[in-house]
């Protein structure tokens, strides 16, 4: 046994040996490489809106339209496809539409009986400009908030072009030429201060209850938009909804192109050589839009309002006007598009659905001319608001601002002078 102590001590020796080198070529290998796993961050969760849905409140509709009726309007005016029929089924009694409840179910008129003389609404379609309580809204804001709203820039040295300014300077031109006609006119903004209370902070703190993890750099553009794209917005609804109360709103926007590249950039914006016009009224509402329950519903009760018949046959006369005193091109959208379609083959009409001209339940115009950061607009813009007329590129003008408030003006006066039905 002794002899065969050592022997055994040995093996046990070189064993080990054995099992040491084994652990140093392992340990000594080029690690395998082992990704951790991606911390796939969640899609953006978007606080709700807070929209209340009151389907019941269309039933002060039942037999005001009837079913060929409603199914051109949602076919040829607020849809781009066959979506809406995933949602709104009619025939000839009844047109039933999903809601996040129970089907809402409208009756629908008999093609033998006559339209109703009055539906359920606060504003009227008048006659005369002395009958016509218009509310002017000047597109966006301007002032400290242009930066913020993207709807700013200029070269070094240049007038910073705002756009809530143009804006707010043409509805202040605009107010007294519609007043002098007869109207009665209200704006739903008279500074360059949003109308809200509330700021990007304020939707900045519910990102981050909806979003839990995400750093504030990479919620703060999202609190921004909630802040001036739909809160501000919303709140000039309820403005012109429960307080104006106006037979007809005037959104006067300005146009801009992205040309070969970035045209908001502050301080390095691309001019361009084109320069357009169009107008824009409720419609053609995206698949997206069908589906969403807020959408569907706004849509429903702007068709039942029967808005698009007044803003259509206002609109065609008002874009013959401003095309002929102003000379503007009209913008065409792709005949494909599936967000805006043309409105009775007028080439200055078109439909789309945004969210001012879709809150607004009334007849809403929807002014897009001139693109700013066109050579010769930019140049306009850039001598500011004046009186009398100036020399700019070689012609002599008034301001931009005055030429779009009297062009705008000289519309109304066309449509409201033609002799017309009640």
């Amino acid at each position: 046994m002794k002899k065969a102590l050592p022997l055994i001590l040995s093996l046990v020796v070189f064993l080990g040996l054995i099992v040491l080198v084994t652990i140093l070529r392992t340990t000594g290998e080029e690690p395998a490489v082992v990704k951790k796993p991606e911390v796939s961050r969640a899609p953006i969760v978007h606080p709700p809106t807070g929209l209340a849905f009151d389907w019941e409140s269309l039933a002060a509709y039942h037999e005001t339209i009837s079913a060929d009726e409603l199914h051109f309007l949602l076919e040829e005016v607020y849809t781009v496809d066959d979506t809406w029929k995933q949602v709104i089924s009619i025939d000839a009694e009844t047109a039933t539409i999903e809601t996040s409840d129970h089907p809402f179910e409208l009756r629908l008129r008999r093609l033998e009986l006559p339209p109703p003389a009055e539906v359920n609404r606060y504003w009227h379609p008048a006659t005369t400009l002395a009958d016509l309580h218009i509310a002017i809204d000047p597109g966006h804001i301007g002032g400290d908030f242009a930066g913020i709203e993207e709807r700013q820039f200029g070269k070094p040295g240049d007038r910073p072009v705002r756009e809530g300014e143009l804006t707010l300077t043409t509805a202040l031109h605009l107010k007294p030429l519609l007043e002098a006609m007869g109207a009665t006119v209200s704006l739903v903004r008279k500074t360059n201060a949003p109308v809200t209370a509330k700021r990007a902070d304020d939707f900045l703190g519910l990102y981050r209850d909806f979003n839990p993890g995400w750093p504030d750099a990479l919620l703060r553009p999202y609190a921004e938009q909630r802040f001036y794209r739909r809160d501000e917005i919303v709140e000039r609804a309820r403005i012109v909804n429960e307080e104006i109360q106006p037979d007809l709103v005037l959104c006067l926007h300005y146009n801009a192109s992205s040309g070969s590249g970035e045209w908001a950039s502050p301080n390095q914006p691309v001019l361009v050589e084109e320069n357009h016009f169009h107008l824009l009224l409720n419609g053609a509402y995206t698949v997206g839009e069908v589906l969403d329950e807020e959408n569907r519903f706004q849509m429903l009760e702007r068709i039942l309002q029967r808005i698009h018949e007044e803003e259509a046959s206002l609109s065609a006369v008002m874009a013959d006007v401003f095309a002929g005193r102003t000379g503007l091109e009209p913008y065409a959208y792709d005949p494909e598009s599936k967000r805006a379609r043309n409105v009775d083959g007028h080439p200055y009409l078109w439909a789309r659905n945004l969210l001012a001209n879709r809150s607004y339940t009334c007849p809403v115009i929807f002014f897009e001319p001139w693109v700013m950061n066109n050579t010769d607009t930019y140049a306009w813009i850039q001598e500011g608001d004046y009186g009398g007329e100036r020399v700019v590129n070689g012609r002599s003008r008034p301001s931009i601002m005055r030429v779009y408030a009297e062009a705008v003006a000289a519309g109304m006066s066309a449509y409201y002078s033609a002799p017309r039905e009640k």
